[in-house]
């Protein structure tokens, strides 16, 4: 079986090729790594908003001592984060914490205490079985 010549203008084709492939993976890549990297830290920002505001509401009904806003700050910091606002209303406490990224400000609230209404509700499972 023969072979057909190969054409001088066709030579390197490939690795003309598979350098442009890796060169828009890599353009890609460098324009992803920014949105997870703050995808990431809004994650931290929201865990870190979430212990601060149980923390602040745990001082808030007695269960530990000291200023509901100044232990959400501290858990705030031990987070990488800082506490941007701290409201403390009767049980419930508020919470609002930020983090920086690539120049980007990442914020999150949470809120945690008793529920609306005043006083807890005990749930339980009913049924058959057992």
């Amino acid at each position: 079986m023969l072979r057909a010549p190969e054409s001088e203008s066709e030579r390197g084709s490939g690795s003309v090729l598979a350098v442009a492939i890796v060169a828009a993976m890599l353009m890609l890549f460098s324009l992803l790594l920014p949105v997870v990297s703050v995808l990431s830290v809004q994650q931290r920002a929201a865990g870190a908003a979430d212990a601060a505001a149980l923390a602040a509401a745990d001082v808030a009904v007695g269960i530990r001592s000291g200023s509901p806003c100044e232990v959400a700050s501290t858990v705030a910091l031990a987070n990488s984060t800082r506490l941007d606002g701290c409201v403390v209303d009767d049980a419930t406490a508020t919470v609002r914490v930020t983090a920086s990224v690539l120049g980007f400000e990442v914020s999150a609230r949470a809120t945690a205490g008793r529920p609306p209404g005043g006083t807890a509700q005990r749930v339980g499972l009913t049924g058959g079985g057992g």
